[in-house]
């Protein structure tokens, strides 16, 4: 299995898959609006729009896991998202990336390590995964801006991939 045959919901509660996000790279993002790094929103839709057109597909994971720092419902999640970042990725259903419950999808993720060589967990909200054309997987902690010279060197990579 791949990650673009992992089964996942849109936010709005369709079943679906990655699958039609296939001919680029995925920026995989767990999400939260209650949190200190929620401001991450804005540079993830920076990388949307410059990117977009390119073939980057910037996906958000809302995740209520840490602190129960995403306690919305989809409705306002989407609210929060466009009204306060104008967010216009696409977010998906509200999942668990860690513990007996994380989703496929973290599943096939978590086992990356990142730059330091650490795998596992997911730290925090707003933890990236780069996932090139080829299955590449490219891990950047919570605390990485979307706009950090390391996230943008490694789109521009798979985007020439």
């Amino acid at each position: 299995m791949t990650v673009y045959d992992t089964a996942v919901e849109t936010l709005a509660g369709e079943p679906t898959t990655l699958r039609e996000y296939a001919d680029g790279p995925l920026l995989v993002v767990n999400v939260a609006s209650k949190c200190g790094l929620t401001p991450q929103y804005a540079g993830l839709q920076q990388l949307h729009e410059s990117y977009g057109p390119r073939g980057l597909h910037v996906l958000g994971f809302p995740c209520n896991q840490f602190m129960g720092q995403e306690p919305g419902t989809p409705e306002e999640i989407q609210q929060f998202c466009s009204t306060n970042y104008e967010v216009t990725f696409p977010l998906f259903a509200k999942i668990d990336v860690n513990g007996p419950h994380r989703h496929p999808l973290y599943a096939e993720l978590t086992p990356v390590p990142d730059a330091q060589g650490n795998a596992g967990d997911v730290q925090w909200n707003f933890e990236k995964f780069l996932v090139a054309p080829d299955g590449t997987v490219t891990r950047f902690r919570p605390r990485t801006e979307p706009s950090a010279p390391e996230v943008v060197d490694a789109i521009e990579a798979a985007l020439a991939g």
